[in-house]
């Protein structure tokens, strides 16, 4: 008679390693046209939970700086948010992987 072996199942938990998507960042940047009311009140309008003082904080950040953050998250989110604020006018960097 022949001895069967046993089954040996490997190890899942070493095999599934899970990644958090990554987040990605909304830059403006400055530039010699847009005055700060307008950058303020597009990012109050197109950024979720953007309060004044935030808005007016970014936006001289921009103007002092030369850029800002102005928001990070998912992809779809960002792609949405730099599209809006691009087509309010805003100077904007091309989307950056956090």
């Amino acid at each position: 008679m022949s001895a069967i072996a046993p089954t040996v199942t490997p190890d899942r938990t070493a095999q599934v390693t899970r990644k958090p998507y990554p987040n990605y960042r909304v830059i403006v940047l400055d530039d010699d046209f847009n005055t700060f009311e307008h950058v303020a009140t597009c990012l109050m309008k197109y950024i979720p939970g953007m309060t004044g003082d935030l808005a007016w904080k970014l936006t001289n950040q921009v103007h002092f700086e030369g850029q800002a953050t102005v928001w990070v998250g998912p992809l779809e989110q960002a792609e949405l948010y730099h599209q809006q604020l691009s087509r309010a006018g805003l100077t904007m960097a091309p989307l950056e992987q956090a």
